[in-house]
């Protein structure tokens, strides 16, 4: 029994009850007699503190009554402090966490400094502040009402139904199921027993908290979360108060559940059919929960005019600074008016060339200074992918074509190495800023860029469409993997740009796909003897270098990578990312409570050079 409980019988509940039994079976339907306004908030602040002039609180307030009780949204709400005397308004912020996240301080204390009030919301209960941390076992004192426990804390509170998440209160509950249980509103298959339903009902709540703070302005709201929270973004998104909206990760792909009525009310394009307001959608090239190749479809959804996009090749669900800042940069825009957006690049891609080889051309927004123009493209992806194509959407492998500035546009060929396969192709443009932007990034961690990227939308060719151009498959195999010279690094790509480690899913892309009979070989120069470790999806090779100014080979077989139990790599078929590091930590299978095992070591003496990287034959010439 929770103690936090509230009987509310002589309130009246927040959804009418269903007409005729029936469940809603459409967007208006599902919201029909919701009103985010008409119920009080009852505000209660937890705990209050400062911190670098920003006043900063752990606040709950009612999201509605359910079957009789009362539920309410823990959360983290922060504003600068010189706003209070001022008498001015600041825009305010939504921010919505993903699956595994917390409602977290970092980014309202970070947002405060920019001028921005922002309540991160604890849908699923877990909060992360200084002396206030709710992790999941935190949240299950809640619900066990263990008030006597040192740990407990008050947190959300979803009274007699259940939104949250990882965990869920109810054994067995499935966050994103409609179907009926016990804990749900509704007893019959309905999107209103949805957790997505229920914390996007919830976040509309948030907003109304938003504009009754006396520092907002309650014209100039934004949303943005990321993963679970992209998706969030966007159904809370359909809101009117809703000013510029930045979903990451997520939002865009929710399609394919199996049930008719789930993709009838609770599908992404659903609610993206609804929007109206500025939105950006920050959607990294090999993103496995938001899918750059729904990205086309989902612009042509959206009731909004304005938007723009940014994608990082070769990303998945994670991002670096100039693409993170994306979604701070569209708030100045849109909510404060201090920042012009170039508008989103226009590209010309021709089949119709003599050499068989198709032709990309760039033509970005040169209304600001353009710090580099990048076209990348891939022969992985898929026309209609779904969650099983996830091992493909997350390695598949991104070239990049070095482009030529020709008459006020960039220009590059693409050449292919196959006319089997679909063709897919997007440019990415780099512009300085005026002044650097630090902010809290989709974790949390903090992040400073002096530059931010605009992507064009993503052009896909099919397979008929190639064969009818007359393309030619004209990129060859090759033994030589990685030259490590000129742009090298547009093809590798890291999360920690100021480590020296990088990966690639270049192995797995049929160019450099290794032959029979061979093994892998490198060249490197390391100034101090350190070790280096070879990463093969997760599989680990130690190999140690001897320092010096002498270039060391390298070369390895598949039975010197093991993972984290000491078993061998069989081969090197459908490897799909190679990674050179100092250290990695092999972890378990998950349920394997050992802890990670650490190859490698702390790094040396200034990074390393590489050279070579390739497969070499182990069949000896006669």
């Amino acid at each position: 029994m929770f103690s936090s409980f509230h009987k509310s019988h002589a309130e009246q509940e927040t959804l009418p009850p269903l007409k005729a039994g029936s469940a809603p079976q459409n967007f208006a339907e599902m919201w029909s007699g919701f009103d985010p306004r008409v119920e009080p908030l009852e505000v209660e602040t937890i705990k209050e503190w400062e911190e670098d002039d920003v006043v900063l609180r752990i606040v709950r307030f009612r999201i509605g009554v359910f079957k009789g009780q009362k539920a309410k949204l823990a959360a983290v709400y922060g504003f600068p402090n010189s706003i209070v005397e001022s008498g001015k308004k600041i825009p305010g912020l939504l921010q919505i966490h993903g699956g595994g996240q917390y409602a977290d301080y970092k980014a309202c204390l970070l947002n405060a400094k920019r001028g921005y009030a922002t309540l991160s919301i604890a849908w699923a209960g877990r909060i992360s502040a200084p002396d206030y941390r709710v992790d999941p076992n935190v949240v299950k004192l809640f619900w066990e009402g263990k008030t006597n426990d040192p740990a407990y804390k008050l947190t959300t509170d979803w009274g007699a139904v259940d939104g949250y998440h990882a965990p869920g209160r109810n054994q067995g509950n499935l966050f994103p199921s409609a179907m009926p249980a016990a804990w749900t509103l509704d007893e019959v298959e309905s999107p209103r027993n949805s957790g997505w339903f229920l914390c996007a009902l919830a976040a509309r709540r948030a907003l109304t908290f938003l504009e009754q703070q006396p520092e907002v302005d309650p014209q100039r709201l934004g949303v943005y979360g990321h993963s679970m929270g992209g998706k969030l973004t966007v159904m809370t998104s359909v809101d009117s108060r809703v000013k510029a909206a930045a979903p990451s990760c997520g939002g865009i792909s929710d399609r394919d559940n199996k049930s008719a009525l789930f993709r009838l009310t609770l599908g992404d394009d659903v609610s993206l059919k609804e929007i109206s307001c500025p939105i950006i959608f920050l959607s990294p090239a090999n993103d496995f929960h938001g899918r750059i190749g729904d990205l086309p479809d989902t612009v042509d959804e959206i009731a909004s005019r304005d938007w723009r996009v940014t994608c990082s090749p070769h990303h998945n669900h994670q991002d670096t600074a100039e693409f993170e800042v994306a979604s701070l940069l569209w708030f100045d825009q849109h909510l404060k008016g201090s920042m012009g957006f170039p508008q989103t690049p226009k590209t010309v891609l021709k089949l119709d060339s003599t050499d068989g080889v198709p032709t990309f051309t760039v033509h970005p927004d040169s209304s600001k200074p353009i710090l580099s123009v990048d076209i990348f493209y891939t022969q992985q992806g898929k026309a209609d992918e779904h969650p099983e194509d996830r091992e493909r959407t997350m390695h598949r492998f991104w070239h990049h074509a070095r482009a030529t500035k020709i008459k006020g546009g960039w220009t590059a060929k693409l050449p292919l190495h196959s006319t089997e396969k679909p063709l897919w192709v997007y440019a990415n443009v780099v512009y300085p800023l005026e002044a650097p932007v630090t902010g809290a990034g989709y974790y949390y961690g903090t992040y400073t860029t002096k530059s931010f990227n605009l992507s064009s939308l993503l052009q896909t060719v099919s397979v008929k469409e190639l064969q009818s151009a007359r393309i030619q498959a004209t990129m060859k195999p090759s033994l030589l993997i990685e030259s490590f010279q000129d742009d090298w690094e547009k093809e590798w790509f890291t999360y920690k740009p100021h480590e020296w480690a990088r990966t690639t899913h270049k192995v797995y892309d049929e160019t450099w796909k290794a032959p029979p009979n061979t093994t892998l070989a490198l060249e490197v120069l390391a100034e101090e003897a350190n070790k280096l470790v070879v990463m093969l999806d997760g599989f680990a090779a130690e190999v140690q270098l001897h320092g010096g100014d002498q270039w060391q080979t390298v070369v390895l077989a598949p039975d010197h990578f093991q993972e984290y139990a000491g078993i061998s790599l069989p081969n090197w078929e459908n490897i799909k990312r190679l990674k050179l590091s100092p250290a990695e930590r092999l972890r378990p299978k998950r349920g394997d409570p050992r802890a990670p095992r650490l190859v490698g070591k702390h790094w040396r003496g200034p990074k390393p050079q590489f050279r070579n990287l390739r497969w070499q034959s182990t069949i000896q010439d006669r």
